[in-house]
């Protein structure tokens, strides 16, 4: 059985999802900028991203504090993928998802759009509702995202605890997310 772990040293420990391309680049900034607090971290990556896991392992060489780990999950759809056949392997990145999640039970998962990071999110939401673990969802907008959200952020917009946006103009179109400035 699952049980939430209890938060005694004042850190929260943070599941960060990697995409490929510029959404790499996009949270190693944001994590770059993370206090010592959010520790230990723990990076998921696509088991086919070997660009992004050598970007990871060089951001962490420069970190103070070294306590990360990463783990890699499967694509729910690669680059051209078939929709058809996309529906088995988004079932099977989704439980592979739950699986992983519910062992590492993060107190945040952050991440900034890659399709990866939607069964992550759902997983630790699924656990959340069912009083398992108590996971935040902070999501937060690429930059280029300028006047829709991207397909992941509306899958997550009803549900994230924070859906973080770096232009005002979404918050008019999706008012429950939130504009605090350009954060990259």
């Amino acid at each position: 059985m699952l049980r939430k772990k209890s938060q005694t040293s004042g850190n929260a420990s943070v599941l960060i999802v990697v995409g490929s391309g510029g959404h790499t680049k996009e949270i190693l900034t944001l994590t770059e900028k993370l206090g010592a607090q959010y520790s230990p971290r723990q990076y998921i990556v696509a088991s086919t991203d070997s660009i992004s896991l050598k970007k990871i392992l060089k951001s962490e060489e420069t970190a103070v504090d070294s306590k990360y780990a990463i783990y890699s999950v499967p694509r729910s759809r690669e680059v051209k993928q078939s929709w058809f056949t996309t529906v088995f392997t988004t079932l099977y990145a989704s439980l592979y998802s739950l699986r992983l999640v519910a062992h590492l039970q993060p107190q945040i998962i952050l991440c900034n759009g890659p399709g990866t990071c939607v069964p992550i999110c759902y997983a630790g939401l699924l656990l959340k509702w069912l009083g398992l673990a108590d996971t935040k969802v902070v999501y937060v907008e690429s930059i280029c995202r300028v006047e829709t959200l991207s397909l992941s952020a509306k899958l997550l917009y009803p549900f994230a605890d924070s859906l973080i946006v770096q232009w005002p103009s979404l918050v008019e179109k999706y008012p429950k997310c939130k504009y605090i400035g350009r954060v990259l």
